[in-house]
């Protein structure tokens, strides 16, 4: 029997005010017991329902109370990797854990906590964040968004107060602590800024001004080629990217839209994944995966709309190349005027040692930034300097898009949304309803660079970087040369929604972190500007493999979220079709079945052989020789370039099948070959181990078995695994498939959603949720959503809880 909506409202209204009924049971074997009467005193509550595999359904009667609960639930799985990102933010790592120790890199970029330190301490101290979150909607958040911050922190704090902490890594620390609303909004900053002064972080708090003649003579830039390479490789999406697809209902079984979302996130640290449902009675009713510390759903569906995101190829951040004054270093022209740049002076407190006090330097463009990267150094000279333009230093408003699309009632919702907030920094959005309708769109915040702009106004260096990455260096002694303001832009210096890659109602829409350019290979879309993107470009793997199958998904018709399941499971290798075949016929052929590794030793690989031509292609944990040619794949693209590896060139006209034909005269195939067949054998490896044998994770004192591949392999189920030959082969994964989630309706009020959460809920190895999704993973099984309120009340270990400041 379906709950009517009516009935809805009478059930949430005595949850909430009547929950004494209810058990008070422990969410995570943490919470101690309290009495559930009047557990807040008169301040904020909430509702949490647990259904299998530790979820959370947070019922509140407004925001604040929501994001109580969801600061409260977060915690309860979550608290020491919450609380170790708060330290990066208040800029303490340093004090704690000492200034030469490394991040997490789920916050920024910096390959030190001093420097993470000096970055995040110049925010606090400049009150960048407090600034943001005065400036009023739509430009700065909602009330509803500063609503839920406020209460998250509240949340989090009174877990803290209430219970014990039992995960290790934390256990007893000093450096767990209360926190603010403003923490809350530090950690939402920080994401924005992930594309832009994030990634720069060393090169920002390591500028200095040139203190010797020798120091302001020098050039050190790199030649054009070796720039280009570099910034091709700083806008890598090998640690984050993302496969996402949305079909249409001329697709499906239905006519009712289909979506796929499949995340590639990492699996350590403060970038997971959180699953939640948040619910205000007639106001909100969402379901999905939130990145930690956010006070919304990231990915997720309602009972009419799903949506996923991908990451996208836009370049949120540009410089400026400053004309110095020969006589100061630290004042710059434009437009034949000096000015002073200004000095943000930090002090870092450091374990063990001094106290260390450094300067950054402001511009009107941004920070002075010395370096994008080790292979992107930007020396300050006498006479030259380079600012950071990242427009997503303005902007707070990511979690309104996110509340947009939890209210949505269609894909139409969602671009209304984009379009009202512009909060997306870094990410595509990709979106099916119950209506039918499919959507793609590229709307995110990034400078206003139009190719005219870059055109005119790029220097050298400019002009080397911009047509191959995207990245535009611009003129800063010009005032011309800024960039310029859309009128329907909420912010000056970035696009507006007119200027979005958009595409609607197309049979699929897919993305795999390639451009717009071909969210459906059949109707390309182009027109836009080079910092959105190539156009005509070559895919990934991963993309290419991706957009074949959809596209015959498409084409063979009635669709069911059972083929989106199929999908994300079939762990098809696209490099394995293109050339195992090929390198099996190769190995046959070489002389004597040896082949010379890169040691000069010869080795036997005749073995490999049969197992090469044997694969079935895929990375299944079953599958035998998909290891032998993941090694064999790696080694081999790791010293053979493109152009010597195919012997039929990437065609534009044929983007998805070229390039292909593996070259089995490249000097470096039966090399890699030999290097694989050795290192297998070494690590006392069978060169025909099924795969789940070797790539595992070990949770506890269980080995479970990983399936999916590496991003050169093209497989959608896209994981990073660790190598350790000592220890057997794969023994971690640290990036890789996170929120998984397929959606669809068949007509009823409760849409068809099958979710995984491929690490788990915890990281809490004493949690009963640290691992039990991730063993469902290694099987390919799923979990089934509880969305409508007969399904979460009929689960058969449903527990509840009422949660409270109690003051």
């Amino acid at each position: 029997m379906r709950i009517r909506p009516g009935r809805f409202a009478v059930l949430a209204v005595a949850l909430l005010t009547a929950s004494a009924a209810l058990p008070a049971t422990a969410a995570n074997g943490q919470e101690r017991q309290h009495s559930p009467s009047h557990p807040s005193s008169g301040g904020l509550s909430a509702v949490i329902r647990y259904t299998e595999y530790g979820i959370p359904h947070i019922l509140a009667k407004n925001y604040p109370d929501l994001g109580f609960g969801t600061g409260w639930a977060q915690a309860a799985d979550q608290v020491c990797t919450l609380a170790d990102g708060f330290v990066t933010l208040r800029g303490e790592r340093s004090r704690f854990f000492g200034p030469d120790a490394a991040p997490d890199g789920s916050l920024s970029s910096a390959a030190e906590n001093l420097s993470s330190d000096l970055y995040f301490r110049g925010v606090r101290a400049t009150g960048t964040v407090e600034k943001l979150l005065a400036e009023p909607a739509p430009r700065g958040p909602s009330r509803d968004s500063k609503d839920l911050m406020r209460g998250w922190a509240a949340g989090y704090n009174a877990w803290l107060a209430q219970n014990r902490i039992t995960d290790p890594a934390c256990r007893g620390a000093s450096w767990v602590r209360p926190v603010t609303a403003v923490d809350v909004a530090a950690r939402t900053f920080a994401l924005a800024v992930l594309g832009g002064q994030g990634r720069a972080v060393d090169g920002i708090t390591a500028a200095r001004p040139p203190a010797t003649t020798a120091a302001r003579t020098a050039v050190g830039i790199p030649d054009a080629q070796s720039a280009a390479r570099a910034a091709r490789r700083l806008f890598d999406t090998a640690d984050m990217g993302s496969n996402a697809v949305a079909f249409s209902g001329a697709t499906t079984a239905n006519g009712r839209g289909l979506l796929l979302g499949n995340p590639h996130y990492p699996w350590q640290g403060g970038r997971r994944f959180w699953q939640s449902q948040q619910t205000i009675p007639g106001e909100l009713n969402v379901a999905g995966g939130a990145l930690l510390g956010s006070t919304t759903v990231s990915i997720g569906h309602n009972a009419r709309m799903a949506w996923s995101h991908t990451v996208a190829t836009g370049v949120t951040l540009n410089l400026h190349q400053l004309t110095l004054d020969p006589a100061d270093p630290t004042t710059y022209l434009v437009d034949g005027k000096p000015e002073r740049m200004t000095r943000r002076t930090v002090t870092v407190e450091s374990r063990g040692g001094p106290h260390v006090t450094r300067t950054q330097w402001w511009t009107r463009y941004g920070p002075v930034v010395t370096s994008l990267g080790a292979g992107l150094p930007l020396p300050w000279t006498s006479t030259t300097a380079y600012a950071l333009n990242d427009p997503n230093a303005e902007n707070l408003r990511a979690p309104d898009t996110a509340l947009g699309f939890g209210r949505a009632r269609g894909t139409a919702d969602v671009l209304t949304t984009l379009r009202r907030t512009q909060g997306l920094p870094w990410i595509n959005t990709i979106a099916a309803d119950s209506g039918g309708h499919s959507l793609f769109t590229q709307s995110q915040v990034l400078p206003r660079i139009t190719d005219e702009l870059a055109q005119r106004c790029s220097t050298a260096l400019g002009k080397a970087l911009y047509p191959s990455s995207g990245i535009a260096v611009l003129d800063g002694s010009r005032g011309d040369c800024a960039p310029g303001s859309d009128p329907d832009a909420v912010q000056p210096g970035i696009f507006g929604p007119a200027h979005m890659p958009v595409l609607k109602d197309a049979p699929y829409s897919e993305n795999s972190n390639d451009s717009a350019w071909l969210a459906n290979t059949d109707r390309p879309l182009t027109g836009y500007e080079r910092v959105f993107g190539p156009i005509g470009s070559p895919l990934s793997s991963r993309a290419r493999g991706a957009k074949a199958d959809v596209s015959a998904m498409a084409a063979k018709g009635e669709l069911t979220v059972r083929d989106l399941q199929a999908q994300q499971f079939a762990n098809r290798a696209t490099s394995g079709d293109l050339i195992a075949d090929d390198s099996a016929r190769a190995c046959a052929a070489l002389p004597g079945g040896t082949a010379t590794g890169s040691d000069g030793k010869a080795v036997d690989v005749s073995e490999a052989c049969g197992v090469l031509k044997a694969w079935d292609h895929s990375m299944k944990t079953g599958s035998r020789g998909a290891l032998l040619f993941d090694r064999f794949w790696r080694r081999l693209t790791a010293v053979t370039a493109p152009a010597q590896l195919w012997k039929v060139p990437f065609s534009a006209e044929d983007p998805v099948h070229t390039p292909n034909t593996l070259n089995t005269r490249a000097p470096g195939v039966a090399t890699a070959l030999a290097d694989a067949v050795s290192e297998l054998r070494a690590a006392g490896i069978a060169l025909d181990a099924t795969l789940g044998a070797h790539q595992v994770v070990v949770r506890g004192d269980r080995r479970i078995p990983v399936p999916g591949g590496t991003e050169s392999l093209g497989v959608w189920n896209k994981v990073e695994p660790v190598w350790d030959a000592a220890a057997g082969g794969y023994t971690e994964v640290t990036t890789g498939s996170s929120y998984i989630q397929a959606v669809g309706w068949d007509g009823g009020r409760c849409p068809v959603a099958r979710t995984l959460l491929t690490y788990s809920q915890s990281s809490n190895p004493n949690s009963p949720h640290f691992s039990d999704q991730t063993r469902l993973f290694s099987e390919g099984k799923w979990v089934t959503s509880r969305f409508c309120e007969k399904d979460i009340l009929s689960s058969p270990g449903l527990r509840v809880i009422r949660v409270g400041e109690h003051r």
